[in-house]
Parts: structure tokens; sequence; C-alpha cells
């Protein structure tokens, strides 16, 4: 296996019908085609960052959709496209060693974009990906009357006969993930190409990378810096939401990061704000930078001090905040 998908081991035998399947799943499609905002639908939480900014996705993230009959692993990747810098073609190598592990491939066109020379060219590196199986998604499908929607899958449709043969592609399903239009219906037709298998993972688990608990992780250092004698496990820090500022132009996006910071008395509490909040500032100012390093996007960081008392004790306090 390579570095981008880790299989996990299978889990012990029973409890689930001998025609469950599970496997592994990657959308691709241009920037910004709605990939990682169909991974969140999907999987019914934030697990991928969604932005206007085309590349926000800059490394794969896994999203794990739990069914009655099945397990989908979603591998959310970054935007397939025409490399102008080495960033770019290490985006797209990354994509290329995913595809070349995954059990079937969602190919994402948006419905109110007409197929362009990038489209062709992704299809053109899919077909390169001999029997694999792919399934063609036209996504913002809330975006277009009926007529332009069915104009667009018909033209879609023919891109696969043009690209992989007369076969085409496995199916061809619309999707507005937004508006929850068809979104189990994809993951019906991408169960369909998954192998027969027990689960790979744990019921209930999400993810297992997801970008919040790494925007935490660099919250929690940089709040602990200096006072780890004090503070080494009472602090918790919770991401409460990443959110695209509406509005912002398309060269200078802006993500909103709202963060609660929880410990357990009063005494911490004061420890982490410092005099005057200043201790507080420095905290964002530091951890906003390794944040938008991570996420590759600005970002605006609103930082709240919270007391739960007692929370490492208490069972309640400890699922809330994600323990």
């Amino acid at each position: 296996m390579s570095r981008n998908i880790k299989k996990p081991q299978m889990l012990p035998t029973g409890g689930w019908p001998d025609d469950f399947r599970a496997g592994f799943t990657s959308f691709v499609g241009r920037p910004n085609a709605g990939k990682s905002t169909l991974t969140n639908a999907l999987v019914g939480q934030k697990v991928a960052i969604t932005s206007s900014k085309p590349q926000t996705t800059r490394h794969t993230i896994r999203g794990i959709v739990h069914r009655e009959d099945s397990q989908l692993i979603l591998v959310d990747t970054p935007g397939l496209h025409r490399p102008r810098t080495l960033l770019g073609q290490r985006l797209n190598d990354l994509v290329a060693d995913t595809l070349s592990e995954v059990d079937a491939i969602g190919f994402c066109l948006p419905a109110n974009e007409k197929i362009g020379p990038g489209d062709r060219f992704i299809a053109t590196q899919l077909a390169q990906l001999q029997k694999k199986p792919i399934v063609a998604i036209v996504t913002k499908a809330d975006t277009v009357d009926r007529a332009a929607l069915m104009a667009q899958l018909m033209a879609v449709t023919q891109l696969g006969v043009d690209t992989l043969g007369e076969g085409g592609w496995a199916a061809v399903v619309p999707v507005s993930a937004t508006k929850d239009f068809q979104v189990s219906e994809v993951a019906d037709v991408l169960v369909k190409q998954m192998p027969l298998s027990p689960p790979l993972y744990p019921d209930g688990e999400l993810t297992d990378e997801p970008e919040a608990k790494m925007v935490s992780e660099l919250i929690r250092e940089a709040a602990l810096e200096g006072v780890r004698d004090e503070l080494p496990h009472s602090l918790a820090v919770v991401v409460e939401e990443m959110i695209p500022r509406e509005g912002r132009p398309e060269d200078s996006p802006l993500l909103d990061v709202r963060v609660n910071l929880y410990v357990e008395r009063s005494s911490q509490k004061a420890i982490i704000i410092g005099k005057g909040g200043a201790r507080l500032r420095d905290v964002g100012t530091r951890s906003r930078k390794a944040i938008e390093a991570l996420l590759g996007t600005r970002v605006y960081l609103d930082l709240h001090v919270k007391i739960a008392k007692e929370w490492q004790r208490d069972p309640k306090q400890l699922g809330k905040l994600g323990f």
C-alpha cells in the first residue's frame, strides 16, 4: 500500500449479513466540482473542508458511511487538473496513487458548467485505470432547471461512451449535496461496486483523518505552550464549525473557524486568557498561522474559553467534548 490509503484490519466476524459489502471509493473532478461537499453530505458531518477556492483539499480525507448492509469509505482528493506548478503535479500524483488503490471512482461534473477540456482530460486519465468501475456524478443539480439537467446528463453519458467505449460509465447519477437530493442514491450506486467484505471500521467512526481534529490539536498545542505544568490534561479544544465566509471575492477567500477551549476551573481559565486577554490573543495568532498552512487558505479564528467542571470525570461531558 502507498502512504495515501492505509487499509485497516477487518473487524472480527459476526453481526452483519453474508452479503455485506465494504470498500473504498474516491471522488475526482475538476477543482470546485463539489467533491468535498458531497463527502460531507454522505457522511452526515463535516469531515472535509469546502470552499469556493479551488485546491482547498491538499491531502486525502477519509469519510466513512455506515449502513446496515454496507460500509463505504470515501477518500476525498485534491481536484485533478492540468498541473502548472510542482505543487499541482504533486497533488495530481497524490490523486493517481489514491485511484490505483480504491475499489470504485466517482467522477464529479457540475450540472451548471458545460463539459470542457478539463473534464475530458480527467476522463482520459480515468480511462487508463483498466476495469475500475467509474460512476459519473452530476453535482449541483439544484442550480439548473430540469431541461438543463437532462441535457447535462445526456452530455455526461456521451462523454463516458466517447472515452471508455460502448459500455461507458458504470452509472450516471444527478445529486445536490446541499439540498439532500439523491445523496442516498449516490451511496446505493457506489455500494454496488464494493466487494463482499466485513466492516473495515467500527460502527460510529466517521473519519480517521478529520481536519477539525488537526485544527484543534494545533490550537491545543499553542494554548499549552509555557503552561504545560498547570494544564497538562485539563484543556479540551473543540472546533465548533469551519465555514467559508460568504460574499468574499474568489481570489480572497476566508474560512471562519469557531473554537471553544474548555478547562475545569476558573483559575485555569484565567491562565489561558492571560492579563487583559493578551495570552489568548497570542494563542490565536500562533495557531492561526499553523492552521492556514495546514488548510491552504486564510482563516479568521474565533476562540472562546469555557469552564466544564470536572469534565475529565464526567461521561456526559466527555462525550460532548469528543472523547
